[in-house]
C-alpha cells in the first residue's frame, strides 16, 4: 500500500496548535495510562472480546484540573445531553443550547482555536467575524441530522466523535474521546480490552494517540482510536481545519504531530461532520528512526 506523503503544511500548523494547547493534560502527572496487553481480533457486531487488560486504561486522572479548565468543564457538561442509540431522536432543551453556546465561547477564547481561526481565514474558508465563525463551528459540530433513515434527527458530529453512539444495540459508532472514555470507565459502563497495533509497534503510556479495543454497555468496539490527554479545543481545531479544506465525502491526511505519525480522517454529512478520528501509525519518533536505517 502506498501511503500518501506527509502533509507538511498541516503538520506545521498542528504542531503549532499542539504547542499552544495549554489545557493539555500531561501523562504521568495529570493522568496515568496502562496499555497492558494487545487485543485480539473481534468481528464487528460481536458482544464477546477476550480481555487482555485486567486493569482500567486510566488511573488517577486529575479531575480538579479538568474541572478548573473552562473548556474541559463545559465540555463535560455536554456529555450527558445525548441519546446513546442512533435511531432515537435527540431532544435538545434550551438549557442544552446554552451549554453548547458557552462551550463554544470557551473554545473560541483559547489560543488553539484563535490560531486555527487565523489559518481558516487566511485560506478563505471562514469569516474573520467571530459570531459567524461560531455559527460555522455550531453547524459543523452540533447541527442535528439523520444517521439512520426514517427516524428523527438522531445524531450530530459532536455526539458521534466525543460521546459515542450505539447502532441497533450491536455496534459502537464514533466514540473517539479520552475524557468520555475515562468517565465511562470510572462509572463501570466501559471495559478496556487492550491496545491495537502492528507487531513491532508497541504503545507507550505517554503516547498521544492510542488505537484501542473496548466494550461499552456490553457492546464491543473492535478498534477505536483517540487522542489522549489533549484538550477538546485542540481536537475540534484540528478536525475543523480538516473538515473545511475539502467538500469531498471524506478526507484523510498523513501528519506528524509531536512525536507521532498519524492519519487524520474526517467524513462529512452535508455541511456537518459525520465522523473524525486519528489513526496512530507510529509513535515516539519510530517512523523517523525507521527511515534513517
Amino acid at each position: 500500500i502506498t501511503r500518501p506523503a506527509v502533509n507538511q503544511e498541516l503538520s506545521n500548523l498542528f504542531n503549532e496548535l499542539w504547542r499552544l494547547d495549554e489545557n493539555r493534560m500531561k501523562p504521568g502527572t495529570d493522568y496515568t495510562v496502562s496499555v497492558q496487553g494487545r487485543a485480539g481480533f473481534v468481528s464487528p457486531g460481536s458482544v464477546m472480546a477476550q480481555d487482555r487488560a485486567s486493569l482500567p486504561l486510566f488511573s488517577n486522572v486529575d479531575e480538579n484540573k479538568l474541572r478548573n479548565s473552562t473548556t474541559f468543564s463545559r465540555f463535560m457538561k455536554l456529555l450527558d445531553n445525548y441519546e446513546r442509540s442512533t435511531g432515537v431522536a435527540e431532544q435538545v432543551t434550551a438549557e442544552e443550547l446554552t451549554e453548547i453556546s458557552l462551550f463554544l465561547d470557551a473554545v473560541l477564547d483559547t489560543q488553539v482555536m484563535k490560531r486555527a481561526h487565523q489559518h481558516l481565514v487566511s485560506k478563505g474558508w471562514s469569516s474573520s467575524n467571530l459570531r459567524l465563525f461560531k455559527n460555522q463551528l455550531n453547524l459543523i459540530w452540533f447541527h442535528l441530522y439523520h444517521r439512520q433513515r426514517n427516524t428523527g434527527l438522531d445524531s450530530c458530529g459532536f455526539e458521534h466523535v466525543f460521546v459515542g453512539e450505539t447502532r441497533s444495540g450491536t455496534e459502537i459508532d464514533g466514540f473517539h474521546n479520552w475524557v468520555q472514555f475515562y468517565l465511562q470507565e470510572k462509572n463501570s459502563h466501559l471495559d478496556y480490552k487492550g491496545y491495537k497495533a502492528r507487531d513491532n509497534d508497541l504503545p507507550d503510556h505517554d503516547d498521544h494517540v492510542l488505537n484501542l479495543q473496548f466494550s461499552w454497555h456490553g457492546v464491543v468496539k473492535p478498534v477505536g482510536s483517540a487522542f489522549i490527554g489533549t484538550s477538546p479545543e485542540f481536537e475540534m481545531a484540528v478536525f475543523t481545519v480538516l473538515f473545511l479544506m475539502s467538500t469531498e465525502r471524506s478526507t484523510t491526511v498523513l501528519v506528524n504531530i509531536d512525536q507521532c505519525q498519524m492519519e487524520l480522517v474526517v467524513f462529512r454529512q452535508g455541511r456537518s461532520l459525520g465522523t473524525a478520528y486519528p489513526k496512530l501509525l507510529s509513535s515516539n519518533g519510530r517512523h523517523v528512526r525507521q527511515h534513517a536505517r
